[in-house]
């Protein structure tokens, strides 16, 4: 969570999940050292200690409504049923066979027919589970009868979270990355989400190659921002890990000196390459995801990414509890420079360690104009959220576009290795064939992201989006 309060104060909270007491850095590689990629993506061993209820009450001391009533409209959810979306049933369609594979019992998602839009789906387990939050508080999912059934879960699947694991969990209130962008003071997740570096980053190198002298989409602006996408992600694979667990050179990452130096070899009409270039030279210093954003009318604003990792996440449900388990354990680095699921490698800083949190990409960011929201940005997409942010705020501060078009107009990603520009299948072919021309290997994918925008323009009204790329709303009260 980024958030922003009417008094000025900015902060965020961390709730990434974080690994078991028993987790190891060669947990996944077998006994000639191979990674097992099965395993820190599919079932129990690949789930990390869950974080988001500890979120939730840590942001309570901000809230003006009491939890028994926030938590009351997804208690009759569960309880009562609602009619699925046609992207809903085609989900659990698609998933059934992992759901009877990677589970103990048979979960509430696997049914004898093949689900369809406006079936309704009734989650008994999960309203019992969330009724126990609601009257012990975190504790309701931590300790007592849900922390019972998650260890028991655990360890009939031969996963190796515990009771300590999870009563151990601790939230981390942290400083915001905050930086300055022509005017505008940007706020946004500091680590162990990568996203914000990153942001930071690609933007400050936008600027220093008068980006928004480029019109959106030519060939020209996306072949700059695809080779600064490339340098960010090429720093995130072998400096970015948890801060808690190791020295992160920061201060240079973001430095303009740094950063100009890491641009200065771009050569315009010309595809570079990851095999030329690294991360940086730094001396040591002394997409099964959910993002929201709300503002209120006194100006409190917050942007939340939250997140299962994989799709799904690792398709384990806690029986008799009702919950899907994440399979965070991917985000760590199995081995150095293999991918995970998302093709993205790390080294060593992001290995796995007991109670270590894993690397995320996830950017929830505001940016205030004269210190009030202007905008509040945030997606799902895995190692897209960094890019799909980033070319969301220069579409809107550079290129003057409408928070409408700014979502959903084509979107593009590069993240170092694999050596591909991604590309939306909606992307003007015309420049498509002039990236090619230039040397870029191009990938067409269905959807990248699902951004979500809240804009305030200038007399006070507000304009939100809800991407079209999936089952995505804008509402106001």
């Amino acid at each position: 969570m980024v958030a922003h309060l009417k008094n000025g104060e900015n902060f965020t909270i961390d709730f990434r999940e974080v690994a078991p007491a028993a987790a190891t850095r060669d947990m996944y590689l077998d006994t000639n050292g191979n990674p097992q990629m099965h395993l820190s993506q599919d079932g129990h061993l690949a789930v990390g200690v869950p974080g988001t209820v500890a979120g939730l009450f840590t942001a309570m001391k901000y809230a003006k409504l009491p939890f028994e009533k926030l938590i009351q409209p997804a208690i009759d959810l569960a309880e009562k049923g609602y009619a699925i979306t046609e992207a809903e049933a085609k989900s659990f369609n698609d998933t059934k066979d992992e759901f009877i594979k990677l589970n103990t019992s048979i979960p509430i998602f696997v049914k004898s027919t093949p689900w369809k839009k406006g079936d309704i789906l009734i989650q008994k387990d999960l309203a019992n589970t969330l009724k126990r939050i609601r009257d012990n508080g975190a504790k309701g999912f931590y300790e007592g009868e849900t922390a019972r059934l998650i260890v028991e879960e655990m360890k009939k699947g031969k996963g190796i979270i515990t009771e300590d694991d999870l009563k151990n969990y601790e939230t981390k209130t942290r400083e915001p990355l905050i930086f300055n962008y022509k005017g505008n003071t940007v706020v946004t997740m500091p680590l162990p989400s990568s996203g914000g570096i990153l942001l930071e980053q690609m933007m400050k190198m936008s600027s220093f190659k008068n980006l928004e002298n480029m019109k959106f989409e030519t060939a020209n602006s996306v072949q700059l921002m695809t080779e600064i996408e490339r340098r960010a992600y090429a720093d995130r694979a072998k400096y970015l890990g948890d801060p808690d667990f190791i020295k992160v050179p920061v201060k240079t990452l973001v430095s303009d000196a740094y950063l100009k130096k890491r641009i200065s070899d771009y050569q315009p009409g010309k595809a570079g390459n990851s095999k030329d270039t690294k991360e940086g030279i730094i001396n040591v210093e002394s997409e099964e995801t959910t993002h929201f954003d709300v503002l209120d009318k006194e100006g409190n604003a917050v942007a939340v990414t939250t997140t299962l990792n994989g799709w799904f996440g690792s398709r384990t449900v806690v029986a008799g509890a009702g919950f899907l388990l994440n399979n965070e354990m991917d985000d760590f680095s199995v081995k150095p420079g293999v991918p995970n699921m998302y093709g993205a490698v790390g080294t060593e800083a992001n290995a796995i360690a007991p109670r270590k949190r894993m690397l995320s990409s996830m950017t929830p960011t505001i940016v205030l104009k004269n210190n009030k929201p202007w905008i509040l940005v945030g997606t799902p997409g895995g190692t897209t959220i960094p890019t799909s942010v980033y070319q969301t705020l220069i579409d809107i501060i550079d290129f003057k576009m409408s928070s409408q078009d700014a979502v959903n107009k084509p979107k593009f990603h590069h993240q170092w290795l694999p050596d591909e520009l991604f590309v939306e299948n909606t992307f003007d072919k015309n420049v498509v064939n002039e990236l090619k021309e230039m040397g870029y290997k191009i990938s067409i994918k269905n959807g990248i992201g699902r951004t979500e925008v809240i804009l305030v323009m200038p007399d006070k009204t507000i304009k939100a989006v809800g991407d079209h790329r999936g089952d995505d709303a804008a509402v106001g009260y």
